[in-house]
């Protein structure tokens, strides 16, 4: 039977790469498993992150971060974790895993619109297909815009895209318009016209992107899916952890789910589905992941000849003046970085 480890992170994404990175920095044992479904992945330019003048192509940026995570001495493993239990008391077991804590940064996956799968993500490359107005809508400043949805969800997102451009068209993808006289009243102030489907297969060009409707095939500069998304939470679910009605993990404050040990970051959890925003949460979840097992073990205490990993570059790791010596780590308290009096201490 394998030594249990710290912790285990499921999912490579923004969060799940953040998370690592800190557990790494803290001097636990942690390992990252990952399908290679990130969304970030298809992202052809990202220029919400700071830091990057001209923006970033989703695939670098995750590249960039397992190469800093790799710095640490921890590298990404390919494969997928397609269970979870508990085992012996505190731990959890995954296949030919035991760990003392979980990460869940297992993220969503799109509904896709109907299309060929080759063609999508070439729409996708090009910028003919977005799935994020908060993320591109800048990008798509007075063009023309189509929303593929209907109902409350789609007239929410072509009124938010309705800030970047006069041409907003709603197009329902299955059948007629399901909307209440108060969506179309919506539409109607915002300007925001609408189109019945169903809607044939999407097809694109080096102009536009094309929509079969009933009422002809409509051309636009780029098209925004509003058909929701698949949470992937059902490991923490199958372990007993609260969820919404659409499957996002409910956590608290230190994104601990209502399962003790098990911690969800990133899009997985109700949230506004932004890197920042997933690699905010996952430096909250690592926190408290290492403060809670110093609670229910302390560290031992460090070996004073311990030097850090080589670093992938080759070069030397900076010493600074500031940095508290390797002996105050054993059985130290969870740390004070919170200014407020009323916040002691991160994940107190």
């Amino acid at each position: 039977m394998t030594d249990p480890i710290d912790c285990l992170v499921v999912g490579a994404g923004p969060a799940g790469l953040t998370a690592a990175l800190y557990l790494a920095r803290f001097r636990l044992s942690v390992r990252i498993v990952d399908a290679g479904e990130s969304r970030c992945a298809i992202i052809p330019r990202t220029h919400n992150q700071p830091a990057h003048p001209g923006g970033i192509p989703g695939a670098e940026l995750l590249a960039r971060m397992a190469a800093q995570l790799a710095d640490h001495g921890v590298t990404v493993e390919r494969g997928t974790v397609d269970s979870l239990a508990r085992a012996d008391g505190d731990l959890f077991a995954a296949p030919g895993i035991r760990a003392r804590a979980i990460l869940l940064a297992t993220g969503v996956a799109n509904h896709r619109p109907r299309m060929d799968p080759a063609e999508h993500d070439r729409a996708v490359a090009v910028g003919r297909i977005r799935y994020c107005p908060i993320c591109d809508g800048y990008e798509v400043i007075d063009r023309r815009i189509a929303v593929l949805g209907t109902a409350t969800h789609g007239i929410d997102e072509a009124r938010f895209l309705r800030s970047f451009s006069a041409d907003v068209t709603l197009i329902a993808p299955d059948a007629p318009h399901a909307l209440s006289d108060e969506d179309r009243r919506k539409a109607a102030d915002a300007g925001i016209a609408l189109v019945d489907g169903p809607c044939a297969p999407l097809t694109f060009d080096e102009d536009a992107i094309a929509v079969p409707t009933p009422a002809g095939t409509l051309r636009f500069d780029t098209l925004y899916p509003a058909l929701g998304s698949a949470i992937r939470s059902e490991l923490a679910v199958v372990l007993g952890a609260d969820a919404t009605e659409d499957g996002c993990l409910t956590v608290d404050e230190h994104q601990r789910t209502s399962v003790a040990g098990l911690y969800a970051a990133g899009d997985v959890v109700r949230g506004l589905d932004q890197i920042a925003h997933a690699t905010g949460q996952a430096a909250v979840a690592a926190t408290a992941i290492r403060n809670d097992l110093a609670a229910r073990r302390p560290p031992p205490p460090p070996r004073l000849t311990a030097t850090p990993p080589p670093r992938q570059d080759g070069a030397a790791w900076p010493i600074s003046s500031s940095s508290p010596p390797a002996t105050d780590r054993a059985g130290s308290p969870p740390s004070r970085c919170c200014r407020s009096p009323a916040l002691p201490f991160c994940t107190a």
